[in-house]
C-alpha cells in the first residue's frame, strides 16, 4: 500500500528528522478530525523539535491538506474504509462498523513504513483497534476522547461498569439516579441516550471501545479542568493512568487580535458575513448552528424560521438546509449561509448568544467566546453537554423542555424564548451572561502560560520525549 500525502511534504514520506515521532489517528469524522488537528498544532506550538503523522481516510485528504500547516505536521492517508458510500455519513452504523472492522489493517501497513518508529501513538478513544496495535508493536498509545469528561464519566464509569457486570443482558435505562459531575449533579438513567436500544451494533463497539482505551498509556480529554474538575478528579482516583487536560481544544487566537481576523480571509472563503455582522449593534445577534453533521427536522426548521421573523432578533444561521421558507427569512434582519469561520463569529462583538446543537468542540468555542446559550441536542451525548450548560454551569437556556430529542417546538414558544434571551435588560439573561464571561476568563487563563491546560500539555510533551 502507498502512503499517500495531500502535497509534496517538507520531508521524505517515510523518514522523518527528529526521533520525536508521533503517530495520530484520528475517527475519519470532522467532529473528530478538527480537534484532533488542533491538538497537533498546540503539540508543535509548543516544541519544535517533534514531528507528527497524521493518518486520515482518502476522503478527507483534500479539504485537510489544503489549509495551512505547520511545517513538522504532515498528513498521509489510508484507502475509504467505505467506498460505496464515498465516505458518506449519511449511514451512520455502516460507517462505523467498516472504521472498526477494515481501517486496522492499512493503518498498521503505514506503522510498517514509518521511520523512525513512532515514540507514542495518539488515537481517538473510539479506535479500539489503535490500542491494540501499539500493545502490539510495543508503542505508547494514549487514547484522546472527544467530547466531555462527564460523557466519559458516565459511559465509562457507570454504563461500561453496569455492562461489564451483565454482558448479555439489556441495561435497564430506568429512574436510577447516577452523577454526570461526581457527588454534585445527577442524571437519571432514562434521560441517557439509550443507544442499546436505538443502534444496539454501535453500542457493542462503544463498550469495546471503553474496554480497550482503558487499557492505554495515556488519556487524553480536550476539557478546561477548572470547568470540569469535579469529573476529572474523580476519573484520576478511579483510573491508574496519567490524565490530562488541555483544553480550550479549538483554534483559538488572542482576543487582542480580533480585530485583525474579522476581516481576514481563509483561502479565499466568502467572508461577506462578517461585513455583515460589523454592521449590527453590540450583543444584537444570535449566532444559530446545529452542526456538520445531522440537521433538524425539515418541520422543525420551518417553526425555527418563522419564530426568527415572529420575533424581530437579528440572527446569523449557518446551515446546508436550502428552503424556500429559510430564503424568505433573510434580508436586513439575518443571514442564512451555508458555511462560515464559527470561531470569528462568536467571539464578534454583535453576537451576543448562540443557539447550538451541543457538540464539545462547538460548545468549548462559545465557553471561549464568552457568549450564552440556547441548547437544542440532536443525539448521543449532546443531551448530557445540554446538562451541563443549563443545569451545572448556568451559562444557557434549553429551547426544548428536558432536552427531549424528539419534541417538535412550535413557532410561539421559539419566538418568546428568542425574545427574552436576546434582551440585554432581562435579569435572568443577565445572570447567565455574567457567569459566560466568568468560564471565557478561565479558558483564557488555563492556556495562558503557566495555566493548567498549558502545563498538561508540556507535561504531555515531556512523557512522550523522555
Amino acid at each position: 500500500m502507498e502512503v499517500q500525502v495531500p502535497t509534496p511534504p517538507t520531508v521524505d514520506i517515510t523518514t522523518t528528522t527528529t526521533t520525536n515521532h508521533i503517530v495520530v489517528v484520528p475517527y475519519p469524522s470532522r467532529g473528530h478530525i478538527n480537534p484532533m488537528i488542533n491538538f497537533c498544532k498546540i503539540l508543535v506550538s509548543k516544541n519544535s523539535d517533534i514531528f507528527i503523522t497524521f493518518v486520515v481516510t482518502e476522503e478527507w485528504l483534500p479539504s485537510i491538506g489544503s489549509e495551512q500547516q505547520p511545517q513538522n505536521l504532515r498528513f498521509c492517508s489510508v484507502p475509504n474504509v467505505v467506498p460505496e458510500l464515498g465516505g458518506s455519513e449519511d449511514n451512520l452504523l455502516s460507517v462505523v462498523e467498516a472504521v472498526m472492522t477494515k481501517m486496522e489493517a492499512p493503518f498498521e501497513e503505514i506503522l510498517e513504513q514509518l521511520k523512525p518508529k513512532p515514540k507514542i501513538i495518539i488515537c481517538d478513544a473510539f479506535l479500539f483497534w489503535a490500542v491494540d496495535v501499539g500493545v502490539r508493536r510495543n508503542i505508547p498509545v494514549a487514547t484522546f476522547w472527544t467530547t466531555s469528561t462527564s460523557e466519559f464519566w458516565v459511559q465509562c464509569f457507570h454504563v461500561f461498569q453496569e455492562y461489564q457486570r451483565s454482558p448479555h443482558k439489556m441495561l435497564e435505562y430506568s429512574e436510577k439516579v447516577i452523577d454526570y459531575v461526581p457527588g454534585i449533579s445527577w442524571v437519571r438513567l432514562a434521560d441517557i441516550h439509550n443507544l442499546e436500544e436505538t443502534n444496539p451494533d454501535m453500542f457493542k463497539w462503544a463498550m469495546k471501545s471503553c474496554e480497550w482505551m482503558l487499557k492505554a498509556q495515556y488519556l487524553l480529554f480536550p476539557s478546561v479542568y477548572e470547568i470540569e474538575h469535579h469529573v476529572v478528579d474523580a476519573i484520576k482516583s478511579w483510573l491508574p493512568i496519567p490524565i490530562y487536560t488541555f483544553g480550550p481544544n479549538i483554534p483559538y487566537f488572542s482576543i487582542e487580535d480580533h480585530a485583525k481576523s474579522l476581516n481576514s480571509s481563509t483561502n479565499g472563503s466568502d467572508h461577506s458575513y462578517l461585513e455583515w455582522l460589523n454592521n449590527q449593534p453590540n450583543d444584537s445577534v444570535i449566532y444559530i448552528s446545529f452542526g456538520s453533521f445531522l440537521s433538524v427536522s425539515s418541520e422543525q426548521m420551518d417553526e425555527i424560521a418563522d419564530a426568527l421573523r415572529d420575533s424581530g432578533v437579528r440572527f446569523l444561521w449557518t446551515t446546508r438546509n436550502e428552503s424556500p421558507k429559510l430564503k424568505e427569512i433573510s434580508g436586513e434582519m439575518g443571514l442564512v449561509i451555508p458555511w462560515c469561520n464559527q470561531l470569528k463569529v462568536l467571539i464578534h462583538p454583535a453576537v451576543g448568544g448562540y443557539w447550538t446543537h451541543c457538540g464539545w468542540n462547538s460548545t468549548m468555542e462559545g465557553v471561549y467566546s464568552g457568549v450564552p446559550f440556547l441548547t437544542f441536542p440532536l443525539m448521543l451525548d449532546q443531551p448530557l453537554v445540554s446538562k451541563l450548560i443549563v443545569d451545572y454551569w448556568k451559562v444557557g437556556w434549553r429551547v426544548k423542555k428536558e432536552d427531549n430529542l424528539h419534541t417538535l417546538v412550535k413557532r410561539d414558544e421559539i419566538a418568546i424564548l428568542l425574545s427574552k434571551f436576546m434582551d440585554l435588560d432581562n435579569d435572568e439573561g443577565k445572570d447567565i451572561r455574567k457567569r459566560a464571561k466568568e468560564l471565557q476568563h478561565i479558558s483564557e487563563v488555563t492556556i495562558a502560560n503557566g495555566g493548567s491546560s498549558d502545563t498538561n500539555v508540556k507535561a504531555i510533551l515531556k512523557n512522550i520525549i523522555n
